[in-house]
C-alpha cells in the first residue's frame, strides 16, 4: 500500500495509513438552505464522512456553511473556483477543508494569502484537476490531454503552495475515461507524497457511472493507491455514498455485511430476487463483518455459499437456513426473511 502524507479535515484523517473515507457533494442550490440541510443530514445518515459544497459567493459563506455546520457533525469542504477571497472567508468561517486550484486564483500574493490562512487554521487544501481544464503551458507541452499532462497539472498547482511552505495538500486528477484516470493517478502516486482523492469525473448516470467508478476506483485501490474517494453520479448523492461504501466492502477495505446472491436459474422455485433485495435493505445498517447468502436452490446453495456466515437456500415454497454450509432447518418461504434475520442477530 502506498503510504502518503497524512492531513486532517476536521477530525477525519486522510492518508498516512488512515482508513479510506467516502465523500460526496451537495447537489442542492447554494441558495436553498433548507434543502441543503436536508440533503446534508441524509448524506451523513447514509455514511458520508466528508461533505463538499459549492461556495459561489459570500452569501454561501455566511448562510450555507453555518447552517450545514449546525445540522451535521462531519467535516465540510468549501468548493471554490477562481475567487481567493471566498477561500479566505471560508477558512475564517470555520470550514474544515478547501477545494481550490492555486493556479486559477491570480498572482502569488493571493496564493500566499490562502496558504497562510489555511496553515493558521489547520485547513487542508484539495487541488482538483481534470482533463478538460489543463493549463495552456501544459497543453502546449503535450499537445493534447494525456495522463502525464493531468498528473503534471496537479503537481504544478501543488508547487505553487509549496513555495509558501504549505504542504497539507490532497490531489485529485479526474477524467471521464477510466484508463486515462487510472494512469494519471499511477503517475502522481510515484511522483508525490500527497494523499490522493479518487474519482471518475462525469462518470454518468447511476448505472454506467457506478460501473466506471467501480472499475477505476477499485483498480487503483487494489494497487494500494488512494486515500479518500467520491463516486460521481448523475443521481441522488446518497447513491454515491452507498456505491463508495460497497466498493470498499467488495475489496475488503471496510467491514460490514457482504451480501452474496445467486442469479437464479431454471431450478429456482422461490421468488428470490425480491427476497434478496429485502435482505439487502434490512441489513443496510448492520455493522457486523459477516457474509450473508441468498441462494436459489437447495441443490447447490449450501455448498456454493459454504463460506457464508449464514444464508438461505430456496426450495419449492420453502427454503433451508444454513450456517457455514451446515443446514440448520427448513422453513416456509414466507418466513425465510424473518428466520435469516434472526440468525444474523445471533452472530
Amino acid at each position: 500500500m502506498r503510504m502518503s502524507k497524512q492531513v486532517c479535515a476536521g477530525g477525519v484523517k486522510i492518508g498516512g495509513g488512515a482508513p479510506i473515507t467516502v465523500q460526496s457533494m451537495l447537489s442542492t442550490a447554494s441558495t436553498d438552505i433548507p434543502g441543503s440541510v436536508r440533503q446534508a443530514k441524509a448524506l451523513e445518515q447514509a455514511g458520508c464522512q466528508i461533505l463538499r459544497m459549492a461556495i459561489p459567493d459570500l452569501a454561501a459563506v455566511r448562510e450555507l456553511i453555518p447552517a450545514v455546520r449546525q445540522a451535521v457533525s462531519i467535516p465540510l469542504v468549501a468548493d471554490i473556483h477562481f475567487d481567493y477571497k471566498l477561500a479566505l472567508e471560508s477558512a475564517a468561517a470555520g470550514i474544515d477543508k478547501i477545494r481550490i486550484n492555486p493556479g486559477n486564483i491570480g498572482d502569488q500574493d493571493r496564493v500566499k494569502a490562502v496558504a497562510d490562512a489555511c496553515r493558521q487554521r489547520g485547513v487542508p487544501i484539495r487541488i482538483g484537476v481534470n482533463d478538460g481544464s489543463l493549463e495552456k503551458h501544459i497543453l502546449a507541452k503535450y499537445g493534447h490531454p494525456t495522463p502525464e499532462a493531468l498528473a503534471e497539472s496537479a503537481l504544478y498547482h501543488a508547487s505553487l503552495l509549496e513555495k509558501f511552505d504549505y504542504t497539507d495538500i490532497v490531489l485529485s486528477m479526474k477524467a471521464s475515461s477510466v484508463d486515462f484516470t487510472i494512469r494519471a493517478y499511477q503517475i502522481a502516486a510515484q511522483r508525490c507524497p500527497y494523499p490522493l482523492h479518487l474519482g471518475i469525473t462525469h462518470a454518468g448516470t447511476a448505472r454506467m457511472g457506478l460501473v466506471k467508478s467501480a472499475i477505476g476506483i477499485g483498480s487503483l485501490l487494489q494497487q494500494g493507491i488512494g486515500d479518500t474517494l467520491r463516486v460521481s453520479l448523475a443521481a441522488d448523492p446518497v447513491e454515491e455514498i452507498q456505491a463508495g461504501v460497497d466498493i470498499l466492502k467488495a475489496l475488503g477495505l471496510r467491514k460490514g455485511v457482504k451480501l452474496i446472491a445467486c442469479p437464479t436459474c431454471g431450478r429456482t422455485r422461490i421468488d428470490l430476487i425480491p427476497l434478496a433485495q429485502k435482505v439487502e435493505a434490512a441489513l443496510a445498517g448492520c455493522q457486523k463483518d459477516i457474509t450473508v447468502a441468498v441462494m436459489g436452490c437447495a441443490v447447490n446453495g449450501p455448498g456454493e455459499a459454504r463460506e457464508a456466515d449464514v444464508g438461505i437456500a430456496g426450495g419449492k415454497g420453502e427454503g433451508l437456513i444454513f450456517r457455514k454450509g451446515e443446514i440448520l432447518r427448513k422453513v416456509p418461504e414466507n418466513r425465510l426473511l424473518e428466520e435469516l434475520l434472526a440468525q444474523v442477530d445471533k452472530l
